[in-house]
C-alpha cells in the first residue's frame, strides 16, 4: 500500500484523531483485505451475510436499493476514504438489504467487525478510539438517510432537485459545487423520471435558478 493509500485512509471518518503511523499494525490487527473491482461488478450483493466494514481506498461505488421489478435507488455513493455496510456488519445474521456496485475500478479494504468492536490481545492504544469513531460515523449515516427522505418528501420533481443540491451547496459552503451523480445517477437517487429530470433541469437554468455542466452546479436564486 503506498503513503498516498495510508493518508487516505488516515483522514477517514473511521481513523481519525489516529496516527500515520499506527496504521499498519492496525490494519493488520483488523485483518484488513484488500480487493480490486471492475467498473459495474459488484462489491456486495443483496441477501449476503457480512461481517466486515468496506472502505473506498480508490475509484467508487453507489449503495443501491432494487425491487422484485430491477428498479434501482441509489441510496449513496462512497468515494475514497468513506465506508459502507457498517450497520450490516454490527447486526449479524441480518442479509444485506443493499448492494454495493463500484462505478469504476476501484480497490476496496474490509475491515473485520469483531476486530474493531472487540479489544485485541495486544490492546491498542487506539483501539478505544476506533470503537467511538464507527458510532459517529454510523451516526452520520443515518443523519444522510434522514437527509434524503426530506428530499423525497418534496411533491415535485423541481422541489427535489433544489432540495437535493442546495444541501449540497450549504454542505460544501458555497453556491458553486460538485455532486458525485451523474444524470441516471441523480434520477435513481432522487428517485424520478430521469426525462423529466433534465428537462425540469434545463427550464431551470433558463429561468435563471441555476447553471450546470456535467455535476459541476450552480445555484444562482431560490425557488419563486
Amino acid at each position: 500500500m503506498t503513503r498516498e493509500e495510508y493518508l487516505i485512509i488516515q483522514k477517514s471518518s473511521l481513523f481519525m484523531g489516529i496516527e500515520e503511523q499506527e496504521l499498519e499494525s492496525m490494519l493488520k490487527c483488523l485483518s484488513a483485505v484488500r480487493k480490486k473491482y471492475q467498473k459495474g461488478e459488484f462489491i456486495l450483493r443483496f441477501g449476503d451475510l457480512v461481517d466486515s466494514v468496506g472502505m473506498v481506498i480508490s475509484g467508487g461505488a453507489n449503495i443501491l436499493q432494487e425491487d422484485c421489478w430491477g428498479n434501482r435507488n441509489i441510496i449513496a455513493a462512497a468515494d475514497p476514504g468513506q465506508t459502507f455496510a457498517e450497520s450490516y456488519a454490527c447486526m449479524q445474521g441480518q442479509v444485506l438489504g443493499v448492494g454495493v456496485q463500484a462505478v469504476q475500478t476501484s480497490d476496496i479494504l474490509f475491515l473485520n467487525i469483531r476486530r474493531i468492536l472487540q479489544n485485541c490481545s495486544s490492546s491498542c492504544q487506539f483501539h478505544t478510539r476506533l470503537i467511538q469513531n464507527l458510532l459517529i460515523l454510523v451516526a452520520g449515516k443515518n443523519l444522510q438517510l434522514n437527509e434524503k427522505l426530506a428530499h423525497l418528501s418534496r411533491r415535485t420533481t423541481r422541489e427535489k432537485l433544489f432540495s437535493y443540491l442546495s444541501s449540497e451547496a450549504i454542505r460544501q459552503s458555497g453556491r458553486i459545487f460538485e455532486i458525485p451523480f451523474n444524470r441516471q445517477q441523480l434520477a435513481d437517487y432522487l428517485s424520478v423520471d430521469r426525462s423529466a429530470m433534465s428537462g425540469e433541469l434545463s427550464k431551470m437554468r433558463k429561468e435563471g435558478i441555476l447553471d450546470f455542466d456535467r455535476n459541476r452546479f450552480t445555484i444562482k436564486r431560490g425557488l419563486s
